[in-house]
Order: structure tokens, then C-alpha cells, then sequence
């Protein structure tokens, strides 16, 4: 056996616990580090379920289909060797998870049941109920804890990530961390760093669907020094997300998968009772406008079609920003038993019953398409080399990152019910990565020098000192308010130069208000007020990082959707075939961003865009989607 080292997993979800027994089983220590315990991580928010190409509803489903599911929902701008290994392996990931005891819902023959979620063909997606990533989350937890009794694995749970530390050669040799009770800073040794933090959906708060705790911090504080940030525009709004005055909560995409309808009254200012208005008075315009997807259209088509019924056609339910999820057609016994957590959730917080009145939602930020930039290692024919140290490594040695925090495999936009697929399998790829890594190391970490340990210390203890004691007017509750609005009007879910330039400039001005912050509390103790100032920071350097990547993607790609630069080809005029190849020559000539990934560098003054090429070896990428 190789030399027992040290590794550092930052994230207690189903990307970092899967990372976590990887490594472990690898024969090393693995430290945990989580903001919570570790079962509150946002994986188990996931309801709708996991895609596997297991061809149990006998519509002649395979792992090819999965594949060019997923790269043209990504609109090809997804690496496709990665994606491929994906597909390939998700039926293994399914039957592991089987096994380790996650109650899939199933078929009158004991098949595992599956459901269609948009941007499908064929019903793909294993499911638990509609609290399918609670399911797999316990599950993996368990192995985790079973490490966790032999002392393969420590868990370090209400302790806040801050930094990493580099050797003298800039590798990554651990982190600094601070324990959320007792506000104490301390350095911890590794060979190599493992990011699995998750989402930033908090850029858009209060209208996201994501926990309070996905603020990207730590994937912003690694960016600034000096990890790379991939596709950063391209951030997924779910169109059907429950109203609320503090956040907004998902209901599944699952809704729409068992046979949900999305409509509004066809009669602008119709204030009738839902229940009162007949079929020839509602505005199917999902299934008028998209009839060989109906409602199962892609998210990003969904959102954009609700905005367009709500903004411009002014349809919205009572003329406000809302449309009718209906349900009420449905067996309730039949929808109780496939969708019971999200009908709870709505009854819940609405007082209202799904099976009786129509839900009303809209859109809000769900996930980041684009995260840490990471790499990959395949041969020339296009397959993944699953034991390869580059596998999901940053440009920093020793640091890697997996799960929502990461880039990798959903291109522009992420195919519904990829999510916990991918972090599950980004979790097991990084584990084998990291131990292959280490195992090509000549000298472990604990023979190197304390100084830059002590030195990232000292430095974090600063920022806390700074914090703590600033007395100006800015409440960082105030700011990240202010950047949720910001967010969500100018590079929500139609965004236009002119906004983003305004939001680029304002965001500079939030950042500079934290010279003016005033925390109000100076408590040694569990001072919840600091660690939030300092997530709010390096949310409002994050978001820079989405605007600057907005504005400078001029075209229509997936979740980025500028109608300024909509393609003008009228098909009055041409033909299909010949506008096809004109679209086709048009963007492969004249787009510097065709088939490209944004690449964000840090620097003190902003962002750093550049372009890199997408690895399209395996599938011929076609024309962008008509967005017209």
C-alpha cells in the first residue's frame, strides 16, 4: 500500500462525500470540512430525481441518446469526452446507489421507475419520491460514517472555509479555516485540497431556489487566488419556482415530468378563479409554442417563455409576474404518491392544496452552469482516462473541485435531473484523481515549513479584526439585498449591454462599501454577523466575475439569453436548408465565442475574459438553437 497522506475535502454534500470515500478507500485520511452537519449540504434540496439511461419504461433509451441529450442541451458547449463518461457510468451509479439501500420508486414489476424530465425524449430519470437527493445523500452519508468509526475519515462540521495555503512552488498544501462557535482561525496540512462546495445561487436572493448557505464563497476566495472561473454567464433560472416574501422554493421539475400544465388566462386581466375558467379561456403556450416538447421543454425555454407571457404579453396572472402550474387534472392518488414532497412544500408555506387550485410560479436562479475551471485527461478516441490525476484538477496543483462548484458538464445549459448525476460522479472521479495525484507526490506536507501556514493565519485574523471593528453605515444585510436586486434585473433571465454595464458599475460601488461596513456586532463568540459580511464580499467578487462573462458573450447560448444578437435570418426569404448553412458559416466565422468556454482570470481591477476551445471530438456541433 502507498503511503498513508492527508487530504482536505471542503463540502459535506454528495460531491464531497463521494470525493471523501474515494480517497479513503485509497488508504488515506480524509479531513471533511462543512459549514453545518454535514446532512443539511443543499444535495438533499434535489427532488425530482437522477438520470440514468436504464431503458426500464422500454422506449428503446441507451447511453448515446443520454449523451446528445445532454451536449445539445449545453448547446456543444460542454467538453465531450467527460459528458460521455457521464452517460456511460450513470447506470452503474444507480445500482451502486441501489444497493446502498436508497428506496427508489418503482414499477408494478420492481423495476426502478423512471419519469421524463425536459429536454427529453424518453423517460430517464430515476426518482424517490420527489426527495430523491435527501435519499441519496443519507445513503452516502452512511458510508461516510462507517470511514468515519476507523478513523479514515474526520469530520469537521461548523467550520468555515477561508483559504488555501501554497508552498514556496505554489502547490496546494491545505487550507485555513475558521470554527464558527468559537470564531477561531487555524491552519490545516494536506497534499491535496478537494472543493466541493456548491452553488452561488445566493447571488440572486431572495428569488432563488437555493439555501441560504450556497453563496459560492469558497469557490470566489480560491478565484482570488488564482483559480480560474469557466462559463460564469450561464446560470439556470427554474421556471417553476413557488412565490414566497423570504426565498422562493422549487417545485420539481417533476411536476411538469408526470404531466404538469403551464398556462395563464387567455384574456388579459382575467380574474376569475382558476378553477372557474374553461379550457378554450387558458393559454397553453408551452404546448402551443413548443409541441414536440410541450411543457418538458428545456428550463432556460420554459423560463424565457414565462417571462416573455408575463413582461411583454402582460398575461400574468392579476398583471403580476405568475402563472398557473396546474396539477389539478391529476389522480391525487397517483400524484400523492410520485409527488407527495412537493405538494407538502406548497401546502405548507400557501395554505393552498396542488391537487385542488393551481400553483402559481415563476422563475428564479436555480444553478450555475459554470463554476471552477477544471481539466480532464482523455485518449484519441475521445474516452475519459478515469484513473488520471488531471481529472477535475484547477490550474492550482493540488487543488481540485467537483460538484456545482465546478464547470464541467453542463455546457450552457444543464439537462434537468444531470445535477445529482453529475455531482455523484464528479465526487467518485475527483476521489480516484486525487489519489493518483498523491500517489506521484515525492514528499508529503508535513515536512514543510509553518511559515505560510502562520502567514495565511495572521492575515485571516486581519480581515476577521477589520470586520469586526469597522464602524461606518453598511450593513452587509443591506448590501447583499442590494446585489440580489441588482442580480436578478440586470443579468437575470434576458440581459442586455446596457444593464450589464450599469450592474458591472454598481457592483464596484458594492464592493466599495465595505469600507464603510458596520457589522453592529463584536461578539467573540458564534458571531454569525462576520462570517456572513465575509461570504457577502466575496459574493459581490463573484458576481463581477458573472456580469464581466455576460457582457462579453454577445450571442444567444443556452441560460445567456441576449435578444440583441438573435440571428435576423428570416426564413421567409430562405429556404431552411440555405439558412442553416448561412446561420452555420455565420457563427463559425464570425463569433470569436463559437464553441467557446469563458475563462475568467482574477485581477485586482476585474475580471480577465479570454476564450478557450471546447473538445468536440466525439459529436459534430450544429447551428446555436433558434431563439427567434
Amino acid at each position: 500500500m502507498n503511503e498513508r497522506r492527508q487530504v482536505i475535502v471542503v463540502g459535506g454534500g454528495l460531491a464531497g462525500q463521494w470525493a471523501s470515500i474515494r480517497i479513503a478507500e485509497a488508504g488515506h485520511q480524509v479531513q471533511l470540512f462543512s459549514l453545518f452537519e454535514t446532512l443539511r449540504s443543499h444535495s438533499v434540496c434535489a427532488q425530482g430525481g437522477i438520470n440514468a439511461a436504464l431503458n426500464n419504461k422500454g422506449e428503446h433509451d441507451n447511453v448515446d441518446q443520454h449523451f446528445f441529450d445532454t451536449i445539445t442541451s449545453g448547446c456543444y458547449l460542454a467538453n465531450q469526452p467527460p459528458v460521455k463518461a457521464l452517460c456511460d457510468t450513470a447506470p452503474e451509479l444507480i445500482y451502486i446507489f441501489e444497493r446502498m439501500g436508497v428506496a427508489f420508486s418503482r414499477t408494478p414489476e420492481g423495476l426502478i421507475d423512471q419519469r421524463r424530465f425536459g429536454g427529453m425524449h424518453h423517460r430517464r430519470t430515476c426518482f424517490a419520491g420527489a426527495s430523491t437527493g435527501q435519499q441519496l445523500l443519507y445513503s452516502v452519508d452512511q458510508q461516510v460514517r462507517r470511514l468515519e468509526a476507523v478513523q479514515q475519515i474526520i469530520k469537521y462540521e461548523w467550520w468555515e472555509f477561508l483559504a488555501i495555503v501554497k508552498d514556496s512552488d505554489g502547490r496546494c498544501c491545505g487550507i485555513v479555516a475558521m470554527n464558527l462557535r468559537s470564531l477561531e482561525v487555524r491552519a490545516f496540512r494536506a497534499d491535496a485540497v478537494v472543493l466541493a462546495s456548491g452553488g452561488m445561487g445566493q447571488l440572486y436572493a431572495p428569488k432563488t431556489t437555493c439555501s441560504v448557505n450556497s453563496t459560492g464563497a469558497a469557490a470566489s476566495r480560491v478565484y482570488q487566488q488564482g483559480a480560474r472561473i469557466a462559463n460564469a454567464e450561464f446560470f439556470q433560472f427554474h421556471p417553476t419556482a413557488m412565490l414566497g416574501t423570504d426565498k422562493t422554493r422549487l417545485m420539481s421539475e417533476a411536476a411538469r415530468g408526470e404531466g404538469g400544465r403551464i398556462w395563464v388566462p387567455r384574456q388579459l386581466n382575467d380574474r376569475r378563479d382558476p378553477t372557474a375558467i374553461p379550457e378554450s379561456d387558458r393559454f397553453y403556450f408551452l404546448e402551443e409554442w413548443f409541441p414536440r416538447y410541450g411543457n418538458n421543454v428545456p428550463r432556460d425555454i420554459a423560463s424565457r417563455a414565462i417571462w416573455k407571457v408575463t413582461r411583454e404579453l402582460e398575461l400574468g396572472i392579476n398583471g403580476d409576474d405568475r402563472v398557473y402550474l396546474d396539477l389539478t387534472h391529476l389522480d391525487p392518488t397517483f400524484a400523492e404518491l410520485r409527488l407527495g414532497g412537493l405538494l407538502n412544500i406548497y401546502r405548507k408555506f400557501t395554505g393552498l392544496d396542488p391537487l385542488t387550485t393551481p400553483m402559481e410560479i415563476f422563475p428564479a436562479a436555480h444553478y450555475a452552469m459554470g463554476g471552477l475551471w477544471v481539466d480532464f485527461d482523455a485518449n484519441d478516441r475521445g474516452q475519459l482516462c478515469p484513473d488520471s490525476p488531471r481529472n477535475h484538477a484547477t490550474n492550482i496543483p493540488g487543488l481540485y473541485a467537483c460538484g456545482e462548484c465546478d464547470y464541467a458538464y453542463h455546457g450552457a445549459n444543464r439537462l434537468g435531473a444531470n445535477s445529482l448525476l453529475s455531482t455523484a460522479f464528479a465526487g467518485r472521479l475527483t476521489g480516484d484523481a486525487v489519489a493518483a495525484y498523491i500517489n506521484g507526490l515525492e514528499h508529503s506536507s508535513d515536512g514543510l515549513s509553518p511559515d505560510a501556514y502562520d502567514a495565511e493565519v495572521r492575515y485571516q485574523n486581519r480581515i476577521n479584526h477589520h470586520f469586526m471593528h469597522a464602524n461606518g453605515d453598511c450593513s452587509p444585510y443591506r448590501i447583499h439585498a442590494d446585489l440580489g436586486e441588482l442580480m436578478t434585473n440586470n443579468v437575470g433571465v434576458v440581459r442586455d449591454n446596457g444593464p450589464l454595464d450599469s450592474a458591472i458599475g454598481q457592483l464596484y460601488e458594492l464592493e466599495q462599501s465595505f469600507a464603510r461596513l458596520k457589522l453592529g456586532e463584536v461578539t467573540p463568540w458564534a458571531n454569525q454577523s462576520l462570517a456572513y459580511a465575509r461570504q457577502v464580499f466575496d459574493m459581490v467578487k463573484l458576481a463581477q466575475v458573472v456580469a464581466f462573462s455576460a457582457r462579453a458573450r454577445d450571442e444567444c447560448r443556452g441560460a445567456h439569453y441576449k435578444p440583441a444578437f438573435i440571428n435576423q435570418l428570416s426564413d421567409d426569404i430562405l429556404t431552411h436548408h440555405e439558412a442553416y448553412e448561412l446561420d452555420q458559416k455565420h457563427w463559425q466565422e464570425n463569433n470569436e465565442q463559437w464553441l467557446k468556454t469563458t475563462i475568467a482570470d482574477y485581477h485586482p481591477e476585474g475580471p480577465r475574459i479570454r476564450y478557450d476551445p471546447i473538445d468536440t471530438c466525439l459529436i459534430k456541433p450544429e447551428q446555436p438553437r433558434d431563439y427567434r
